[in-house]
C-alpha cells in the first residue's frame, strides 16, 4: 500500500472504531441507565435496539446513497451527525429521549458505515490487498469493541453520560482527518437512477414490526403478536415487490442470484442475534445478579476483545490455508460451544468458570466477522458495493436487534419474581437463544462448503455460475464509467 492508501485506511478504521466503542460502552452502561432514569428490561433493552434499528432498517439506504451521491460526501456528512445526537444522549433525561437520540445515532452509523466500506472495496483492488484492508478493517472494529468496555466501565463509574460524551470527541478526531486525507472523487453518473424511499420506508417498517413483535410476544395477547409479526411479513413482501418493479431498485433483485452473498447474509444475521443476545444477558447476570461494578464488568468481558489481535494476524493464516468457508463454519460452531458453556451457571460462579466461554467467543468473532464481510463484497460490481456492504451491515443489525429482543422475551418470560432464584432462571432460558442461533447460522453456512468442493473441481459454483479464478477483479477497482472510485488508493 501507497502512503495514501494507509492514511485513508486508518480514517476508515477510525470510523468503524468509533461505531464499536459506541457500542461497547453503552453495553456495560445500561444497568446505571437503567438505574438513573427507572427503565423496565423491555424498556432498557430498547436504549439498545434503537441504535441498531435505526443503523439496520436505513443501512440499504445508506449504502445505495453512497453508489449515487459520492462515498465520500456520504461519510462526512453522517460522520457529523453521528457527533450531534450521540452528544444529545448524553443529555437526556427521559428514557423515550433517550431511544430517540439513539435511533437517529444509528441512522446515522447507516449512512456512513458502508460509504466507509465501499470507500476499501472499491479503492483496494480485489485479491490479496483488499482482504488484508478488510481484515485490518475488522480487527478495528473488535478494538473499538474491547477498549469500549474498559473505558465504558471507567465511565460509568463517573456517570453514564460520559457514555456518549466520549464518541463526540473521537468523532470531531475523525472528521478532521478525514476531511484531510479521504480523496475526492469523481461525481458519481445518476443519470436514470434514483432513491427507492419506497423500498426504504417499507423495509424499516417491516424491521421495526418484527422486532417489536418478538420483543412483546411473552407479554401481549398472541393475536396481536400474530398480527403484528404477519404485518411485518407483508412489509417485507411489498418491499420485494417494489425493488422488483422499480427502475432504481434499493436492492437489485439480481444480487441475490450469489448464494455465497445470501449464505454471508443469513449467517451474519443469526450471529448477530446470538453475540447481542448473549452480551445483553451476561452484563444483567454481572451487575443485577452478582453485583459487579460496571468497571469490573468491563475487565470480565474484555477477554472478548481478543479477536482484535487475532483478526489482522491468524485469521488470514486461516483464511489462506482452509478457505472462507471453512474458517467460517469452523468460527459459527464454536460460537454455539461458547454461548453452551454458559448455560449451567449459578448464582455464585467463579470468573474461571466464565473465562473459557469467553475467550472461545473472542476466537469465534475474529474467525466469523473479517471473513464474512469478504465473501459477502467478493465479486460485487464496483458500482453495487455500496450496497452489498450495507446489505451485510444490516443482516447484522437485523439480527443483533432480533437477539436482544428475543432473550428479553425469553427471560421476562421466565422470570418469576425477584429473587436471586427466580432471576438465574430467567438468564438460563434466554442464553438458550444464542446457543440456537449460533447452530442455526452453522448449518446456512455449511452449503458453502459443498460450493467451494463444486469450484474446486472445476465445475459451475453453487452460485450457477462459473468458478472465480484467483485474481479477478469483476467491477473491481477499475469499475464502468461514471462510478464513483477513490483516485490511487490502492495502487
Amino acid at each position: 500500500m501507497t502512503g495514501r492508501a494507509r492514511g485513508v485506511l486508518l480514517v476508515l478504521c477510525g470510523a468503524i472504531f468509533l461505531e464499536g466503542i459506541d457500542v461497547a460502552m453503552l453495553n456495560v452502561a445500561m444497568p446505571a441507565i437503567r438505574a438513573d432514569l427507572g427503565l423496565s428490561t423491555g424498556t432498557l433493552q430498547w436504549v439498545m435496539s434503537a441504535y441498531v434499528l435505526g443503523y439496520g432498517g436505513f443501512m440499504l439506504l445508506g449504502g445505495r446513497a453512497a453508489d449515487l451521491f459520492g462515498r465520500r460526501r456520504m461519510f462526512i456528512l453522517w460522520l457529523v451527525v453521528f457527533l450531534v445526537f450521540s452528544g444529545l444522549g448524553g443529555l437526556a433525561t427521559e428514557g423515550w429521549m433517550l431511544i430517540a437520540a439513539r435511533f437517529v445515532t444509528g441512522v446515522a452509523a447507516a449512512f456512513m458505515t458502508p460509504a466507509g466500506l465501499s470507500i476499501i472495496t472499491t479503492g483496494f483492488p480485489e485479491g490479496a490487498q483488499r482482504d488484508k484492508a478488510l481484515l485490518v478493517y475488522a480487527g478495528t472494529a473488535a478494538g473499538g469493541f474491547s477498549i469500549g468496555l474498559v473505558v465504558g466501565g471507567l465511565l460509568s463509574a463517573v456517570d453514564w453520560r460520559w457514555v456518549f460524551f466520549a464518541p463526540v470527541i473521537l468523532s470531531f478526531g475523525i472528521l478532521l482527518a478525514a476531511l484531510a486525507l479521504v480523496p475526492a472523487s469523481p461525481r458519481p453518473d445518476r443519470t436514470g437512477q434514483g432513491v427507492d424511499l419506497a423500498g426504504a420506508v417499507t423495509v424499516t417498517a417491516g424491521i421495526l414490526l418484527l422486532v417489536f413483535g418478538v420483543e412483546r410476544a411473552t407479554h401481549a395477547p398472541a393475536a396481536w403478536t400474530v398480527g403484528t409479526v404477519g404485518a411485518a411479513l407483508l412489509l417485507f413482501l411489498a418491499f420485494a415487490l417494489i425493488e422488483r418493479a422499480s427502475s432504481s431498485p434499493l436492492v437489485r433483485p439480481g444480487l441475490f442470484r450469489s448464494g455465497s452473498l445470501v449464505r454471508a447474509n443469513v449467517s451474519g444475521l443469526l450471529f448477530a442475534a446470538g453475540f447481542f443476545g448473549f452480551q445483553f444477558i451476561v452484563v444483567l447476570y454481572l451487575q443485577e445478579l452478582r453485583g459487579w461494578s460496571p468497571l469490573r464488568t468491563s475487565f470480565a468481558l474484555l477477554v472478548i476483545g481478543v479477536d482484535a489481535v487475532l483478526s489482522p494476524l491468524l485469521t488470514p493464516r486461516l483464511v489462506a490455508r482452509f478457505g472462507h468457508a471453512r474458517v467460517i463454519f469452523g468460527g459459527l460452531l464454536l460460537a454455539s460451544f461458547s454461548y453452551a458453556l454458559f448455560l449451567p451457571i449459578t448464582a455464585d460462579w467463579s470468573y474461571a468458570a466464565m473465562f473459557p466461554g469467553l475467550l472461545l467467543l473472542g476466537v469465534t468473532f475474529s474467525l466469523v466477522y473479517g471473513p464474512l464481510t469478504i465473501v459477502a463484497t467478493d465479486g460485487i460490481a464496483a458500482k453495487e458495493q455500496g450496497v452489498a456492504g450495507g446489505l451485510l451491515n444490516t443482516s447484522f443489525q437485523f439480527g443483533a436487534a432480533l437477539g436482544l429482543s428475543a432473550v428479553a422475551a425469553v427471560n421476562i418470560a421466565a422470570t418469576d419474581g425477584t429473587s436471586p432464584a427466580a432471576l438465574l432462571d430467567g438468564y438460563r432460558a434466554a442464553l438458550a437463544v444464542p446457543v440456537a442461533a449460533a447452530l442455526i447460522a452453522a448449518a446456512v453456512s455449511a452449503f458453502g462448503l459443498r460450493a467451494r468442493r463444486v469450484a474446486s473441481r472445476g465445475g459451475p459454483s453453487a452460485d450457477g455460475g462459473e468458478p472465480r479464478r484467483s485474481g479477478a477483479s469483476p467491477g473491481g477497482s477499475d469499475g464502468p464509467a461514471g462510478t464513483e472510485q477513490p483516485a490511487g488508493i490502492g495502487a
